[in-house]
């Protein structure tokens, strides 16, 4: 079983955090350039957004950004999650969503996240770990695309 340790991603891990987001689905229909993908990265890095998934090698797998209070100025907002191509398929995803639903619903009853119509394999994903939809927005970040928002809320009876 792969070891993985999540922490704050650093300027050094731009690189990796850059291929593992051009190499998705999201990152081939949102960000055309590798000037806009850097660019957004190293203002999420700056930010304190943005959290790496690394092997014990200190080799990083991908990573997750999210915003505190991104959603509605009120909640959690899952911004972008991405595994670089060869890692993908290993649970790493899942263990960046657990460690972002850990993190916030210590202080949160609800975490919002949008999943675009072209990525259902995705949005099987988010459903199977207890997101639901509750709001289509068609072109949001980019005309004909729907985006589906998605919302799960804390259990209390796990708590």
């Amino acid at each position: 079983m792969l070891k993985v340790i999540i922490t704050q991603t650093q300027m050094k891990h731009l690189e990796d955090c850059k291929v593992a987001l051009l190499k998705s689905k999201l990152g081939q229909e949102y960000f055309p350039s590798e000037q806009k993908a850097l660019a957004a990265l190293t203002e999420g890095i700056t930010q304190g957004e943005i959290f790496v998934a690394l092997n014990e090698e200190g080799e990083c797998l991908g990573f997750i950004w999210f915003v505190l209070k991104g959603a509605f100025h009120s909640y959690p907002y899952l911004h972008i999650i991405a595994v670089k191509e060869a890692f993908r398929g290993m649970g790493i995803g899942k263990k960046l969503l657990s460690f972002f639903e850990e993190t916030v619903f210590a202080n949160h009853s609800k975490v919002f996240l949008v999943v675009a119509d072209f990525n259902p394999e995705a949005r099987r994903l988010y459903e199977r770990l207890g997101y639901r939809q509750v709001g289509m927005i068609p072109g949001l970040y980019k005309a004909g695309v729907t985006e589906y928002l998605m919302m799960k809320e804390r259990d209390f009876t796990a708590h």
